[in-house]
């Protein structure tokens, strides 16, 4: 066909940069022969046309769109915009990559008061055609005419009020025909316009709809939150209608081929009769189990059970399945990859392996490995008193515990305060995604397990607990009731994904436990990664959990963070305030002891493995009070004027303290600071040796910028290590390098790499000194450029293109002198996957980050790898 509409015969799976997923799908099962109703599908290039056209559709889109609709007059046998046999469709969104409930649907587009009659008169069912009708002003309204949905709620629960029923399908037929023309009526009170009857106007306002969508603040956060270009576009798909609320033989569904909590492969889902797609994923109505279908519609079930096995084969991954069945007969209306939770995800990835569907290389690319962060955190503990006020479907998998609100703006402006909430809605929409991505969870009255908030929740790896039907939600007043219990707004409750459990109060937790699942794939991973991976770790608490999570040594022990106990901070404060080098050196020795003991322990938990130790780096004025108060308890402390003290803070405050007195620059001012802190590894090294632990202890100096300054420290580490090796009687091997955090040392690694054994880029110093940031301030205007677009991402979480040629200088420079040079990184991007992809395509030798990071960085390490090898 022409340039922008291609009918679902004409695509394949491998089209969605232009199909979108939905119309790529649809376009592949129908060319696999699957009960695909006939349809066809505008591309993303039309959407992205529009878009720069500012609204205005591309010349011929609407000539190859009523082109398009002949087609499927033709295919159906009905007539589109007729009195008599109406063709009615479905105009729905769809992105290359998924983004559920983000972007605008109308169904049952085509239908007016005449279609309505003809609609009733040629099935014999006239309140099939007025509930059709009754959803399609409404759907209409909302989405395309921007008419408040509340409007239309209020007034459906009027009517069912007179007619004293309970659900929507209790409605008569008169009733759901009243209900369509007061819908108009309110539409055309809302805009000030007749609600258009003429089909051709209706279904070219739904696709300006659609495509205005793609740039509804929703879409974009969404976007925002999971890293989809803003490019992309949307496709548009029209699929002629099949009708799931034709009557009791009829219904609709939502189901995947594996269980997108757990990964268990059992067939899972909900469905309704006599129903629409909306009522299932909006939570209008609590849906029924999947496996309850094969009473209502045996034979539908059987065609369904057999169509998703031989969907989950084709596409080898656990899909994501639509239905409708009309008077028995199935049709599928979309399948796509699933959204899962991690739990699931890494399940299935195994799974499938097992199953001869995947590689395990593939397998592993299918993983995304920021998203398994969520099998990495505490969940409740299972000792704790629990003050259950109810139990609702176990929608999303993890616990949280925060403080309720009620709004998803609310949710923003209390974690902006700094307070962890949890989201309470009567059901969640699209609107919502801003404050449930804030959100520590979310709890809903309605939906089951494919309602929005579930969808979202697992995608976003949050806990969420929906179909909590005896929790009354009153948004106005900012309380819900359970029974007898009312909670308000600020009041704190705990929800827990996993077992649909609402619990009042916070309730504690347990670290988590990683399933046998997990431990395979990153088995798989270790066999394929050519990086190390460390762990960042101050203490032995640090380091057990490092090597609990597979660390192979510790990248970064920062020394600071070790003085800033009750009794040690005291002796650094009487070590900074001392008037003499004697006086000074007597603080340092009483230091001593606490340092080397902490040393040994850690040593000792990383049995085997290397442990890079950072000297002291920060400023000596961050170990100093700032109140007056507590200038004057310390001057008391010990023994010193109040003035004398204040005169000496003030001394050490530095303008730009990052730029400032800190770093090996410290150690070169005071060389006993450098000499106690090396004789106190050595020692500690020493000690655990003895005691049977092989140590591997490699000294790392800050912030050097001159390869003289490395050489200076180096000579007195020395110095000082044939001292400790003389008075000990016996020696052990250590390495000395240098953290790579100044352009200037970037500059000047081949000089530097003289007296290096290894170079560790600090990422998080050098961003900031290369763009001139300071990571303290910078959140006042980063978010404005990320979304001007001047960034392309917070240069503090992934490695920016500016300082990775700063990386690639210093890299190069260092080996041209030292061809085996180890070479690593320890700042916040060695946990990032996308900032590990380029230190391994830079081969890097280690990468070091949080001990929680660590699978983490595992598995990117893995996947780096096999991206280089497919490229």
């Amino acid at each position: 066909m022409a340039n922008f509409v291609f009918p679902f015969e004409e695509g394949s799976a491998e089209e969605s940069d232009l199909l979108g997923g939905k119309g790529a799908n649809l376009a592949e099962m129908t060319g696999m022969g699957f009960p695909v109703p006939p349809g066809f599908t505008i591309t993303t290039k039309a959407c992205n046309e529009t878009s720069r056209r500012e609204g205005l559709f591309p010349e011929g889109l609407m000539n190859e769109v009523h082109e398009a609709i002949t087609v499927l007059e033709k295919k159906t046998g009905k007539v589109f915009g007729d009195s008599e046999n109406p063709l009615l469709v479905s105009v729905r969104s769809g992105a290359k990559i998924s983004m559920p409930g983000m972007m605008d649907t109308v169904l049952n587009l085509g239908m007016n008061d005449a279609a309505e009659k003809g609609l009733a008169k040629k099935t014999g069912n006239p309140r099939f055609a007025a509930d059709s009708h009754r959803r399609f002003v409404q759907m209409f309204s909302d989405v395309v005419l921007g008419v408040n949905h509340h409007k239309f709620e209020k007034t459906i629960q009027k009517k069912k009020e007179s007619a004293s029923v309970v659900e929507d399908t209790d409605l008569s037929a008169e009733d759901l025909h009243s209900l369509a023309q007061e819908f108009k009526r309110i539409a055309e009170q809302e805009t000030g316009k007749p609600f258009p009857d003429d089909a051709h106007l209706q279904l070219e306002a739904a696709i300006g709809a659609v495509f205005n969508s793609w740039d509804s603040n929703r879409a974009k956060k969404y976007r925002e939150i999971n890293g989809i270009p803003d490019s992309l576009g949307t496709a548009v798909n029209i699929q002629t209608m099949v009708f799931g609320n034709a009557g009791n033989s009829s219904g609709t569904g939502v189901a995947f081929t594996r269980d997108p909590s757990t990964g268990e492969k059992i067939f899972f889902g909900d469905f309704l009769m006599n129903a629409q797609g909306e009522d299932v994923v909006a939570g209008i109505r609590t849906p029924r189990e999947i496996s309850e279908l094969e009473k209502e519609s045996p034979q539908a079930y059987k065609e369904l059970i057999t169509l998703q096995e031989k969907l989950e084969n084709h596409f080898c991954d656990m899909q994501d399945i639509e239905f409708t069945i009309e008077d028995g007969k199935l049709f599928l209306l979309q399948t796509r990859s699933g959204k899962r939770t991690a739990t699931a995800a890494v399940r299935i990835a195994v799974e499938m392996v097992e199953e001869g569907l995947l590689t395990k290389e593939k397998a592993i690319m299918r993983l995304d490995p920021n998203a398994l962060d969520t099998l990495l955190h505490p969940s409740l503990d299972p000792k704790a008193q629990k003050n259950i006020i109810t139990v609702g479907i176990a929608a999303s998998p993890g616990a949280a515990s925060g403080k309720i609100v009620f709004s998803a703006d609310d949710a923003v402006e209390w974690v902006s305060k700094g307070e962890k909430v949890i989201l309470v809605r009567h059901e969640t929409s699209p609107e919502d995604i801003h404050g449930m991505h804030v959100s520590e969870g979310i709890l809903t009255a309605c939906g089951g397990k494919a309602s929005h908030a579930a969808v979202v929740a697992r995608g976003m790896g949050k806990p969420c607990v929906s179909g909590a039907a005896q929790v009354v939600v009153n948004a106005k007043a900012k309380k819900f009731m359970v029974g007898e219990t009312t909670l308000s707004e600020g009041d704190v409750i705990t929800i827990d994904g996993g077992t649909g459990e609402v619990i009042v109060g916070s309730v504690p937790t347990v670290p988590a436990h990683l399933s046998k699942y997990f431990e395979t794939i990153l088995d798989w991973a270790n066999d394929i990664r050519r990086l190390q991976v460390r762990a960042n770790a101050d203490t032995p608490a640090d380091a057990e959990n490092a090597r609990k999570f597979g660390a192979e040594g510790i990248g970064l022990c920062r020394t600071e963070h070790m003085f800033f106990s009750d009794e040690r901070i005291h002796l650094v404060r009487r070590m900074i305030l001392a008037s003499s080098l004697e006086e000074r050196i007597r603080a340092l020795e009483s230091l001593l002891p606490y340092q080397r003991s902490d040393f040994e322990e850690i040593f000792t938990v990383m049995n085997g493995l290397p442990v890079t130790v950072r000297l002291l780096d920060p400023p000596l004025h961050e170990f100093l009070p700032k109140k007056d108060s507590e200038i004057k308890e310390l001057a008391g402390g010990l023994g010193l004027s109040f003035e004398a003290v204040k005169d000496r803070v003030q001394h050490l405050t530095e303008v730009n303290p990052m730029l400032g007195h800190r770093g090996c620059r410290l150690l070169i001012t005071y060389p006993e600071i450098l000499e106690m802190q090396t004789r106190a590894i050595l020692e500690a090294a020493i000690s655990a040796m003895e005691k049977g632990v092989k140590v591997l202890p490699e000294i790392m100096l800050p912030l050097v910028g001159v390869s003289d300054e490395l050489r200076f420290c180096r000579e007195i580490i020395e110095k000082k290590a044939e001292k400790v090796f003389a008075e000990k009687g016996k020696k052990i091997e250590y390495q000395v390098g240098t953290m790579i955090e100044l352009p200037r040392a970037c500059a000047a690694a081949e000089k530097i790499a003289d007296y290096a054994d290894f170079f560790s880029f600090g990422t998080n110093d050098l961003t900031q000194m290369t763009f001139g940031f300071s990571r303290d301030d910078v959140g006042q205007f980063l978010p404005e450029y990320i979304k001007l677009g001047l960034l392309s991402a917070d240069p503090f979480e992934t490695v920016d293109a500016g300082v990775e040629e700063l990386i690639k200088i210093g890299v190069e420079r260092g080996r041209r002198n030292k061809k085996n040079l180890k070479i690593s990184v320890c700042g916040e991007h060695g946990g990032d996957p996308e900032s590990i992809d380029f230190f391994d395509n830079q081969e890097f030798t280690v990468v070091s980050c949080s001990p929680f990071r660590v699978p983490i960085a595992r598995l990117a390490a893995a996947q780096a790898v096999i991206k280089k090898k497919n490229t």
